[in-house]
C-alpha cells in the first residue's frame, strides 16, 4: 500500500505540464519583445548623439579654420589637410562622410578675412528626429 502511494505521487511531481510550459514560453516572449524594443529607441537616440556631437565638431572646426587663415574652408576636405580634424566623419543616420550638406555663403566672418566659402553644415539624411524635427535642419 505503502509503495503504491509513492509510485503515484512520483509520477505526478515528475515535471511540467504543457500548459505551464506554453505560459512561461508566453510570458518570456513578451518580455524580450518589450526589451527589443527599448534597445532599438536607445541605440536611434545614441546615434541622434553621435550627430550631435559631430554637427559641433565639424562647425566648431569651420569657424577655427575660418578665424585662422582669414578664408572659409571650400570643403570639409580643407578641415582635414589643415589638421583641423582627423577627419570627415561619417554621417550616423546615412553612414557615409560625403552625405553632409554644407552651407555656403558670401558673408565674410570677420574683417580679416578675405574669401568667402562654407559657414555651416547639416546632416544628409532625410528622417525625423525623436524630437519630431528633420535631421536636415540641425
Amino acid at each position: 500500500m505503502m509503495n503504491l502511494k509513492r509510485a503515484k505521487l512520483r509520477n505526478k511531481a515528475g515535471g511540467f505540464t504543457l500548459m505551464e510550459m506554453i505560459i512561461v514560453i508566453a510570458i518570456i516572449s513578451i518580455l524580450a519583445s518589450i526589451a527589443a524594443a527599448s534597445y532599438q529607441r536607445s541605440v536611434w537616440r545614441a546615434r541622434e548623439a553621435v550627430l550631435h556631437n559631430d554637427l559641433f565638431t565639424l562647425r566648431s572646426s569651420i569657424d577655427q579654420y575660418t578665424l585662422d587663415k582669414q578664408k572659409a574652408p571650400q570643403s570639409l576636405e580643407d578641415l582635414v589637410t589643415a589638421g583641423y580634424i582627423k577627419s570627415v566623419p561619417k554621417d550616423p543616420m546615412t553612414n557615409s562622410s560625403e552625405s553632409w550638406v554644407t552651407v555656403q555663403e558670401d558673408s565674410l566672418m570677420s574683417i580679416d578675412q578675405t574669401d568667402p566659402g562654407i559657414t555651416d553644415v547639416h546632416s544628409g539624411a532625410s528622417g525625423t528626429a525623436t524630437d519630431g524635427t528633420a535631421y536636415n535642419t540641425w
